[in-house]
């Protein structure tokens, strides 16, 4: 594998994560923000990780101090030029996305490999604002959150990338520490292809009044073996993120299964967005113990 630079394009939780795997795995890694305080609290951010991490052991305070020398922020993008992978983690903008991979490709080096994070958004889309050379040195890396603690990454090849910049792609991954798995680009990947049309056939289902939220979640943790239930989870990845990745799917592919519920709808235009917003399915007036909310 030749990747030994790797820039990281944004600062929020996805990207600082990102950056912090890949500085403990050994890499040079370089974060962009738009800001200074953006970019301060990202890095915080990973200090303090890294902190909670030594606190339990797991990491000793040399490590620590080395993951943190091989991890420089900047507000600059000319900073990414010499990145031999940039691993995009910016807001779920296809407009924006387009932007910024136009403003980069202009200035990094033939052999640099393009990767976006999205969960959702079609990686070919996103390429075709670069040059065909690019193109073929574009992927998708879709890591999870949050990422110090989840082993899996999607790996995502559209039709034109190529195989030797797929190959160094999945191998990063593996580098970093992750299970990857191997997909191509359509819509929703692998996990939330899966994913999304359970949870939002949970909301379905209490809508419908069959069951109430408590027993749907104890019905999916207690007789499948979920860590949690549909309706937590929903409230945990908040409920207009969940809203808005199904109602990308349902463009693609007109599929009853991939559609937002009214109940769902209604949530979201009434700000409650899970537990981000203080109230979900659940009230998490008291975090430790959130208390189910009847809500048809």
């Amino acid at each position: 594998m030749s990747i030994n630079k790797i820039g990281v394009l944004g600062a929020g939780l996805m990207g600082s994560g990102i950056a912090q795997v890949a500085a403990v795995s050994g890499f040079e890694v370089k974060v962009l923000e738009v800001n200074e305080a953006a970019l301060h609290k990202g890095l915080s951010g990973v200090e303090k990780s890294l902190s909670r991490f030594v606190e339990k052991g797991t990491l000793s305070a040399e490590a620590k101090a080395a993951t943190l020398a091989r991890l420089n922020g900047t507000t600059r993008m000319e900073d990414l030029a010499e990145s031999d992978i940039i691993i995009e983690a910016i807001i779920e903008n296809l407009d924006i996305k387009r932007e910024t991979y136009a403003k980069l490709d202009s200035l990094c080096a033939d052999h640099t490999i393009f990767a976006s994070n999205t969960s959702s958004l079609s990686i070919t889309e996103m390429m075709t604002a670069t040059t065909p050379e690019r193109q073929r040195r574009f992927v998708g890396m879709h890591f999870f959150n949050p990422v110090p603690m989840m082993k899996l990454v999607e790996v995502v090849r559209t039709i034109v990338t190529d195989d030797e910049a797929y190959a160094e792609a999945c191998a990063l991954g593996t580098a970093m520490g992750k299970t990857v798995v191997q997909t191509s680009d359509k819509t929703g990947f692998i996990v939330n292809r899966l994913l999304v049309p359970y949870m939002l056939d949970a909301i379905r289902v209490y809508e419908e009044g069959l069951a109430s939220t408590v027993d749907i979640d104890n019905a999916m943790k207690l007789g499948c073996g979920y860590p949690m239930g549909p309706l937590t989870l929903s409230d945990f990845v908040g409920l207009d993120t969940t809203m808005y990745i199904a109602n990308i799917m349902f463009d693609e592919f007109k599929e009853k299964r991939f559609a937002a519920p009214p109940l769902l709808k209604r949530m979201v235009q009434a700000g409650m967005l899970g537990r981000k917003s203080g109230r979900g399915f659940y009230d998490y007036s008291d975090p430790k113990n959130p208390v189910p909310l009847k809500l048809n």
